[in-house]
């Protein structure tokens, strides 16, 4: 994101709001540490033009006040402190995952509700903000509000946050290596789309500068499915039912073996396929990487243990020997 905004001329100075402020520098950006759910946000927004909202926590999965806490309550942090501020224009990353149950043979617009997956966390509190985002437009119309929805995000630098965040501890690099994974599950319903964060950040960057404002979803082609994650590892399918592979994903999470609850695979398996239509003709926005390519980066990045020098992408979060994420309890706290 950062990278994005900093190569654009028109934008003069950034203000980066963390828990923990990344070690590199950047020539336009400034970094304040605060916690977006609990300290007053409104003086570090009073000279802003706009203000994009980016914070989520998808761990600890074994603490669902802290989650809350974080994700909605923040949220609305952000919100009031934007008010407060006469803040112009409001950016939020939400996601697929605000949307309810949709199909999988046909793609779907803006309008398709926003009630979430009742079984997921990350379904439930992105359907709560966009609840608080309804609200606030509705008693702020003269601020403009964009809410854009991606797919999966993936990309290279990602790799560690997004192990450490979905797989856990215990799993070694070479498993990641593509010609080691040999079968993919054939799953009911599992189609979903991704795309890479960069094209998410030029989104940004478009709606900065258009005079546009609602939902945008965004994800590139192709869908992923069975057959194309098969294609893209050089594995054979083989069929499982949904309640096998759920019931495992449970037991692993139950044992600690990993910090993903089964809710994630509802969701990936109830999320429609979006429409990107609006976002390609009112913001002008095009995908540049495709969501193979995409997902072939992270696959890499994730056995290289690629990473950035922010706090959630730095491989050394993790700690010598993955030591910090086991003290964690694996999902029970955030490294």
């Amino acid at each position: 994101m950062l990278r994005t905004l900093e190569t654009d001329d028109t934008v003069d100075s950034i203000v980066g709001i963390a828990r923990r402020a990344p070690k590199g520098g950047a020539s336009k950006t400034e970094w304040i540490e605060a916690e977006v759910q609990t300290d007053p946000l409104a003086e570090h927004f009073s000279d802003a033009d706009a203000v994009v909202h980016l914070a989520w926590l998808i761990q600890p999965s074994r603490d669902r006040p802290e989650l809350r806490a974080g994700n909605v309550a923040g949220s609305k942090n952000v919100f009031d402190a934007a008010r407060r501020a006469g803040i112009e224009t409001l950016i939020y990353a939400s996601s697929v995952g605000a949307y309810s149950p949709g199909p999988k043979d046909h793609r779907v617009d803006e309008s398709w509700p926003t009630e979430g997956i009742s079984s997921s966390f990350y379904a439930r509190d992105k359907a709560d903000v966009e609840d608080l985002l309804d609200q606030f437009e509705a008693s702020h119309p003269d601020t403009r509000v964009v809410r854009l929805r991606p797919g999966l995000m993936f990309k290279r630098e990602a790799a560690s946050e997004i192990r450490r965040l979905f797989v856990g501890p215990f799993a070694p690099r070479f498993l990641f290596n593509r010609r080691m994974i040999p079968i993919v599950p054939r799953v009911t319903g599992l189609r979903f789309q991704a795309v890479h964060t960069d094209d998410v950040a030029e989104a940004v960057r478009l709606a900065l500068h258009r005079p546009v404002s609602g939902a945008f979803n965004l994800a590139a082609e192709p869908i992923l499915d069975p057959d194309a994650l098969a294609r893209i590892l050089g594995a054979r399918t083989v069929p499982v039912p949904v309640r096998a592979l759920r019931g495992m994903a449970s037991a692993a999470w139950r044992l600690r073996l990993q910090p993903t609850p089964p809710g994630w695979l509802d969701l990936a398996l109830a999320v429609p396929l979006m429409s990107t239509e609006r976002a390609r003709e009112e913001l002008g926005w095009e995908p540049r990487v495709a969501a193979d390519e995409a997902l072939v980066e992270l696959l890499d990045g994730m056995r290289e243990g690629a990473g950035a020098d922010t706090p959630p992408l730095d491989p050394e979060t993790s700690g010598p020997a993955r030591s910090h994420e086991l003290r964690t309890g694996v999902g029970a706290k955030n490294p």
